[in-house]
């Protein structure tokens, strides 16, 4: 029966990553997959995570399972960061939650909970967004459509376009938005343009559900959290799928977390029962190791202190590089106006290549971008940025 089976297509970012690990030429350079680099292309382990992990390792008493929506004290933490400590919704109690393998397990759970509880509900999608995005919602039996959200002759935010369609968009059905640092373009609403998403969102009667994976790579751990905080107004509901792969560098630790924000205290418990019926068929219960780490840096002042500051030092980098970048097309001549890169936000930049041009600087010049244009700019170094510029140049003419 097995031997029928045919092979599936490569996913389009990590089928680069593959290809790029087989190209010999020494003087590579992998701009496509989605994992912060420092100065000198190394995935660094953040000194307040490398602490927590000694700390945690000497405290060691038990493996034994976690609940099925994993340690409560992980999930109550990571709320009060994206919302604030105080935040309305925080001290009414009217939030259920989970910790998730990685934000793609709290999506996958997002999909699978509004597929048993929201059956006629259509999960609507920026245009573009994060790959993988249709994929899990696909999985989960979740229906999608897409909304406007990048103008490519400027490159910059649609947004009356995105407006305009959001305002269509039918009663009860649910949004997707990208919290910061928007996957793949790196253009984030205004604090001002969240206010009037919000606004539209709750006259529409829509459920939002953000996907915050990123918070303190834009412009700080508070300043980031400004969408999800003008969406979640007092009654309004909504589900927020966090992430700690980039801001704390655990990768391979998939750490995550689904929050399910509800009107009440009162709808808590059913909407947490749902919750857990939906992990308990998926995965049963989550892993713990990295929660633990996430948890006890957040609660410890000292390492959150160390944490803030190289949640800052990656930004710093990032926001860097973008400028160099700038700098250097310019320097070598390259035709194109690419001064939106600085405005950009995160890890990944539009830069309005070509597929025909990516496909070029790949065979050319032996450096890797998604067929999109889409760049990780964290893959950036002060050592390969000119050829960078160089190789656009080349293909530019």
């Amino acid at each position: 029966m097995l031997e029928t089976i045919e092979s599936a297509p490569r996913d389009a970012i990590l089928g680069l990553s593959a290809a790029f690990r087989e190209d010999p030429r020494p003087e590579k350079i992998n701009l496509s997959v989605g994992v912060y680099q420092d100065e000198n292309g190394k995935t660094p382990l953040l000194h307040c995570v490398r602490e927590a992990e000694q700390r945690l390792a000497e405290a060691a008493a038990s493996k034994s399972y976690l609940p099925i929506s994993g340690a409560p004290e992980f999930t109550e933490v990571i709320q009060q960061l994206a919302l604030g400590a105080r935040h309305e919704a925080i001290t009414s109690k009217r939030i259920a939650g989970a910790h998730t393998p990685g934000g793609t397990g709290a999506l996958r759970v997002a999909g699978d909970f509004l597929h048993a509880n929201l059956p006629n509900a259509t999960v609507w999608l920026s245009e573009p967004t994060w790959p993988n995005h249709p994929n899990v919602f696909a999985a989960a039996g979740v229906p999608m459509k897409s909304y406007p959200y990048f103008d490519q002759p400027s490159n910059s935010l649609a947004w009356e376009a995105m407006i305009e369609a959001i305002d269509k968009i039918p009663r009860g059905d649910v949004i997707l938005l990208h919290g910061c640092c928007h996957n793949p373009t790196g253009i984030d609403p205004t604090v001002e343009q969240w206010q009037k998403i919000a606004d539209v969102v709750q006259e529409r009667g829509l459920l939002p559900l953000l996907d915050f994976a990123y918070q303190g790579f834009a412009d700080g751990i508070e300043q980031d959290a400004a969408g999800l905080r003008a969406l979640c107004r007092p009654g309004a509901e909504l589900l927020v799928c966090s992430s700690f792969s980039k801001n704390f560098g655990l990768y391979r630790e998939r750490v995550g977390a689904l929050s399910i924000i509800v009107p009440s205290a009162a709808a808590v418990p059913a909407v947490q029962s749902q919750i857990n019926r939906v992990i308990r068929a998926n995965y049963s219960n989550p892993p713990a190791h990295g929660a633990e780490i996430v948890n006890y840096v957040l609660r410890s002042d000292s390492l959150r202190s160390d944490w803030e500051t190289e949640v800052a030092t990656m930004r710093n980098r990032i926001n860097g590089m973008r400028q160099s970048l700038v700098t250097e097309l310019k320097a070598k001549g390259v035709p194109g106006e690419f001064g939106f890169i600085t405005e950009q936000r995160g890890m990944f930049s539009f830069t309005g290549l070509t597929k025909t041009e990516v496909e070029a600087i790949r065979e050319q010049h032996a450096i890797y971008i998604v067929g999109s244009g889409r760049i990780n700019v964290a893959g950036l170094t002060p050592t390969n940025v000119e050829r960078v510029a160089e190789a656009i140049g080349a293909v530019r003419g």
